[in-house]
């Protein structure tokens, strides 16, 4: 499996000729779906959904995603179908078993949004917005390094909590160079202590995976 990261929270992920892209924000810039078979979105914000995007889309894509989100791509061509905490299905020739109901609590005043976290072939994990531990071995792990409703002293419990063979940062798009070099920094830190690697990956970078 073929893993490149896209701007802020998005990554498309290949394998056997197939494509598969998780959370195509509006942050994030470029044909991602261009290819694509099918589309995984954890929850609704919009810097991990873009839905006029999705409506320009391919009627054959398929997208998996919350039942919230789900409700308003009522009028996305491409066929639209709901996972919840517990599901298994196939999308694009990848396993994906989905983990997690809710969102991080974030601002007191804004109601909590639905949100799945994606383990894809039982190698990649992806929690969406939140810091859910599936209670299975992730051997890679998409961290989140930056959020209104996270610190990196999380990051960090969330990354030894885990104990993943592999680490890389997403939900990084809202941080200037300064703040993406805390997070360099602070990886390598986590990296050096657990023996793993732990790293951000530069936008349109690639890596493969066992």
């Amino acid at each position: 499996m073929e893993l490149t990261k896209y701007g802020h929270a998005c990554v498309r992920l290949e394998k056997d000729g197939k494509v598969l892209v998780v959370d195509p924000g509006t942050f994030t810039e470029g044909p991602v779906l261009d290819g694509a078979d099918a589309v995984l979105i954890t929850h609704e914000h919009f810097d991990h959904v873009d839905v006029n995007r999705l409506r320009s889309a391919s009627p054959d894509l398929e997208i998996w995603t919350c039942e919230s989100l789900a409700e308003a791509l009522s009028d996305v061509p491409a066929k639209v179908q709901v996972v919840r905490h517990g599901d298994d299905f196939q999308a694009a020739g990848f396993s994906v078993r989905v983990f997690g109901e809710w969102h991080a609590k974030s601002h007191p005043d804004m109601p909590i949004a639905q949100n799945v976290g994606f383990l894809v072939d039982d190698e990649l994990f992806y929690p969406g917005d939140a810091l859910t531990v599936p209670g299975v071995d992730v051997p890679t792990l998409l961290v989140p390094t930056h959020a209104p409703w996270m610190k990196i002293s999380e990051t960090i419990d969330y990354l030894r909590a885990i104990r993943p063979a592999r680490a890389f940062s997403t939900h990084d798009g809202m941080l200037n160079e300064v703040g993406l070099g805390l997070v360099d920094n602070y990886l390598k830190m986590e990296s050096d202590k657990q023996d793993a690697e732990m790293r951000r990956l530069a936008v349109g970078e690639s890596v493969t995976l066992p």
